[in-house]
């Protein structure tokens, strides 16, 4: 009898809304923790308003990927429900009332971060508050650096409404002829992208936004005109891709498919014009956009650009800047990776240690004349990648380079499509995967001649080979030339280039084969160990929890008694802390400085967690049904001592005992800020302040090898005191 079939038996909760929360509405949930960090005071000021960017964009790609989506299942009349019980008209009325709270708040951080600005000497000014010697300045710099990029379109019977692409902002203009009111016309004039978004006046920490250079110096453009009306709108549209399932030139029809998402239906569009309902209408009907689809915004039409201002040199106003350590191991080899790797597995803590140790380990391989092969799993990278510049190295020295480059990492597809010719320019071998499944697992493998044999040597990550983000996004990179972790590694690669279904894996698990039976396996072991009178545990941490088999099965083993502690930073459908229930279950998130992005999986087995008996594992999947089903993921355990100790008991703990970055998960969906001082731990402080255990090498001295130690006693000692509470 399956776990789901239990909870049924034993008369669980049977009701999908009792069981599961929208994701839809969890990860709008997720997106106001993100806003809250920028009004959140202990923060610098420009932080805070890269937070208001982060959130807006997200919300952005929230509509042109997961509404568009909802839209479409509502277009073709499609009823089914949602696994927490909505029908798609349903969600989509839920989802609009709360993204529409949700934009109005941002319009009020806006305005309440400006404020702060200007008191911190950066204005973003308005036009009735220049002075002359403003305007005259302002004047030249349109007419010489905007005014020859503008592109006005006239919208009459004679010229239909201008294309607009997916985001791209304009300003809509409402023109007198003359003195007759009803002899009105409509111009609209595309504002282009590579101009920025805001301008500096005259060297000063002054701004004005583009859109209210055109609307100043409009007479400009329409000499001897009356401008009557003056709005600011953006579109948003419908970006999921859609691959023919038989194309035969795969990379062509991305390249295709890219070009149509550009073009792709309208799902929403913001409109900033005050009290001026011609202009509303005359909009709304040029795009076709229904009025429920039509969101008014009173301040600032796409807030992903107030970006620009975090790019200016105001240090100040930042974090103070951090340096990522390099871990002491490699020093100790000189820099050389693979003797450092082959004298013990080790893992790497992004961003709190440097991905550059990534970068080497390939940037070696290409260069080392007993490097025979390489193969690489590529999902996504920054636009110069040293990572890709390795590998053209490699294959241009004649060394055997194997590439799985993913074509549908969404809104990555371009820039992964130009380095899939690239890298075939170079002479490796770029393979895409498989049509119906995207391949999300982060592998690389080297293949070394050493001692008159080939030895491996490999890298399983849980976040992508990107240098850029991997200073903000917290990671774990893996380091191993374990035989049987190798041996599996080169039958996952086997997997994704020549399509064998391999049935031989001594370690990982992978989807879409085994990875969530060897998760719901691991459960009901936890289960069996708490029906039995045995300590029983489980510690997870991932960026969301979705699948409702698992989530089933979380429940049947808080149902069992077994102690369960997830970190899950987006969405959650879980629901927490039901008496009866799910009341052995606690989901926080940690939302702060860092992104957290690690997967990491521990299982009690028997002991109380932590434990070096228990079972760890890191995974680049986060527990949803596309991991499970949809994309070619790993499930890595983690065997060695010193690493073991490591994931577990210095960075997974951190994150269960963290109070300055966390939020607690309610029953009912919603998130309570839990209580703190500036005395209360936090996760990202530790991790910047103490050197990682397996990276420990001999320049750490025995004081900072006993602070460490006493630092972790004290986590532990943490952790046992809420165990025994519980």
């Amino acid at each position: 009898m399956s776990l789901i079939q239990k909870i049924s038996t034993n008369g669980f909760f049977a009701k999908p809304s009792e069981r599961f929360i929208n994701r839809e509405l969890s990860w709008l949930e997720f997106n106001w923790r993100v806003l809250e960090e920028a009004q959140n005071h202990s923060n610098p000021l420009l932080e805070r308003v890269k937070f208001l960017s982060i959130s807006a964009n997200n919300l952005d790609e929230f509509y042109m990927v997961r509404v568009a989506g909802i839209k479409d299942q509502i277009r073709h009349n499609v009823t089914s429900q949602s696994q927490d019980g909505l029908t798609p008209q349903e969600q989509l009325e839920k989802i609009t009332t709360k993204a529409r709270k949700l934009m109005d708040e941002h319009q009020k951080c806006w305005v309440s971060l400006k404020f702060e600005l200007q008191k911190s000497a950066i204005r973003i000014e308005k036009a009735e508050h220049l002075s002359d010697e403003d305007k005259n300045w302002l004047k030249h710099y349109f007419l010489v650096n905007i005014f020859p990029a503008l592109s006005p379109i006239a919208v009459d019977p004679a010229h239909p409404f201008p294309f607009l692409p997916n985001l791209g902002l304009a300003v809509i203009l409402q023109i007198k002829l003359n003195d007759d009111l009803s002899n009105l016309t409509y111009v609209v004039i595309p504002m282009p992208a590579k101009l920025g978004r805001f301008i500096r006046i005259d060297k000063e920490d002054r701004y004005i936004s583009l859109e209210n250079m055109i609307e100043l110096f409009a007479n400009n453009i329409f000499p001897g005109k009356i401008i009557s009306g003056f709005g600011v709108l953006q579109v948003t549209r419908d970006s999921d891709l859609e691959i023919e399932d038989e194309a035969e030139d795969l990379i062509t029809n991305f390249e295709s498919a890219v070009k149509r998402r550009k073009r792709g239906s309208v799902i929403s569009l913001k409109l900033h014009a005050p009290d001026h309902i011609m202009l509303r209408k005359f909009v709304s009907e040029g795009l076709k956009v229904e009025d429920t689809d039509v969101i008014e915004l009173n301040e600032f039409i796409g807030l992903e650009a107030v970006m620009e201002l975090y790019s200016y040199d105001f240090p100040k106003l930042k974090f103070k800047p951090y340096n990522e350590r390099l871990p002491e191991r490699i020093n100790d080899f000189g820099g050389d990776c693979f003797a450092a790797i082959a004298s013990k597995d080790i893992v790497i803590h992004h961003p709190y240690e440097t991905f550059d140790v990534v970068v080497r380990f390939l940037q070696q391989a290409a260069a080392d004349p007993e490097v025979v092969a390489i193969k690489q799993t590529l999902y996504r990278t920054s636009s110069d990648s040293p990572i890709v510049h390795a590998l053209e190295a490699a294959a241009e020295a004649g060394k055997a380079v194997t590439v799985v480059v993913e074509l549908k990492a969404r809104f990555d597809e371009e820039s992964n499509i130009k380095w899939a010719r690239n890298l075939e320019r170079a002479g490796a071998q770029v393979v895409f995967g498989f049509v119906d499944l995207k391949t999300h697992a982060k592998v690389s493998l080297v293949v070394r001649r050493e001692n008159e044999q080939l030895k491996s040597y490999v890298h399983f990550g849980t976040g992508n080979y990107h240098p850029m983000t991997a200073r903000t996004y917290s990671d774990l990179s893996f380091f191993t030339c374990s035989p049987m972790l190798c041996a599996d590694a080169s039958y996952l690669f086997n997997y994704l280039t020549g399509y064998s279904t391999p049935t031989d894996f001594s370690a990982l698990a992978i989807s879409p084969i085994s990875l969530q039976k060897r998760i719901l396996d691991l459960i009901e072991t936890e289960i069996e160990h708490a029906k039995a009178g045995r300590p029983a545990n489980i510690w997870a941490k991932m960026n969301a929890l979705v699948d409702p088999d698992v989530i089933d099965a979380l429940y049947a083993a808080s149902g069992s008694g077994v102690q369960i502690d997830l970190v899950v930073r987006g969405i959650c459908s879980l629901k927490p802390g039901i008496p009866g229930f799910s009341e052995n279950i606690r989901v926080k998130s940690i939302v702060g400085r860092f992104l957290e992005h690690a997967r990491i999986i521990c299982f009690g087995d028997g002991h109380v967690l932590p434990s070096s008996k228990a079972k760890v594992f890191i995974s680049s999947a986060d527990w949803m049904q596309r991991n499970f089903s949809g994309r070619v993921e790993v499930l890595v355990p983690i065997e060695n001592p010193t690493v073991h100790e490591q994931v577990m008991e210095q960075i997974m703990l951190a994150n269960l005992k963290d109070q300055k970055q966390t939020w607690q998960l309610r029953p009912n969906g919603e998130y309570i800020r839990v209580a703190y001082t500036d005395a209360s731990f936090s996760a990202h402080e530790y991790f910047m302040t103490n050197p990682s255990l397996s990276g420990r090498g001999k320049a750490l001295t025995k004081t900072d090898s006993e602070r460490q130690r006493k630092i972790l006693s004290k986590l532990l000692r943490f952790d046992k005191k809420k165990r025994k509470k519980k």
